[in-house]
């Protein structure tokens, strides 16, 4: 449960309350909410197609049915095969995720509601190639459709691409991203030996949504604690020519961030925002 209040004299009423309820239960989740702000009510959810994640024997039956009624395999053997397999078949196994989710709001006030689908695809840290990431969201009342693409290109780097198309007033928009790490002492020794446990542990980064991960100040809070990050570089550019780099960092306890828009078009304000937030980690 997570309520939270902003109070201020623009807004209506002098401010809102937002009531937040999220329940989780591995394969689905689903959250309940609900605003001051036009007496809002919202609830969205997601389902999880394939094995519980938290239930690790989820897959020991189908695969022991295939070991009793494989072929050439008598009743005693097929018995055997059946408790080996069933040992050591877990949901570990799984190699990728398929999820769908929705979400209904609706505004007792103003008498307006809307609704969104979305689809997501994901490898797992079990698969043995390189992970990836696919969504795809429509909203049929506004009648915008977008879908993206992430990847991780290397132990360091990952890509991510975003479609947007609206279907009523076929407008769109391309944006293309990044995001590449920098290590601690890449050149020291023992540099080496640190990118190549980032490496097995960022094969779950492009599945933090899905898994719960938490994030500070935009670097991995594992991470974060480990001491290995020496900053991120993120940066976007769409269709317009519009750029947004952005590094984030951390001195001490102290995690930082600075970022820039650039227009690439030129003019008079090619440079349209200069950003700095610093916060402090303890």
């Amino acid at each position: 449960v997570k309520i939270s209040a902003v109070s201020d004299s623009r807004l209506p009423n002098g401010g809102s309350i937002l009531a937040l309820l999220a329940q989780d239960k591995g394969k689905w989740s689903a959250e309940y909410m609900y605003s001051t702000d036009s007496a809002l009510l919202g609830v969205r959810g997601l389902y999880n197609f394939g094995p519980d994640p938290r239930a690790p024997d989820s897959g020991m039956v189908s695969r022991a049915e295939e070991a009793v009624t494989a072929p050439g395999l008598s009743m005693e053997n097929g018995s055997k095969e059946l408790h080996a397999r069933g040992k050591n078949a877990t949901v570990s196994e799984q190699v990728s995720r398929f999820s769908a989710g929705a979400e209904v709001y609706y505004g007792l006030l103003n008498k307006s509601g809307g609704m969104s689908t979305g689809v997501r695809f994901a490898t797992l840290p079990a698969h043995t190639g390189f992970p990836y990431t696919m969504t795809l969201t429509l909203n049929p009342l506004m009648g915008s459709l977008s879908s993206s693409y992430s990847v991780r290109a290397g132990e360091l780097l990952s890509l991510s691409s975003r479609f947007d198309f609206n279907v009523y007033s076929y407008e769109s928009e391309v944006v293309m991203g990044m995001e590449l790490w920098k290590l601690k002492g890449e050149g020291e020794s023992g540099g080496e030996e640190r990118t190549q446990r980032l490496g097995k542990r960022g094969t779950e980064e492009l599945q933090e949504s899905a898994n719960g991960g938490r994030v500070v100040g935009g670097i991995d809070e594992e991470r974060h604690k480990d001491g290995d990050i020496a900053g991120c570089l993120k940066a976007r550019i769409d269709q317009r020519g519009s750029v947004g780099l952005l590094w984030e960092g951390r001195v001490k306890e102290l995690v930082y961030s600075c970022g820039a828009s650039i227009d690439l078009r030129g003019g008079k304000d090619m440079i349209s925002g200069v950003g700095l937030e610093v916060q402090y980690s303890s």
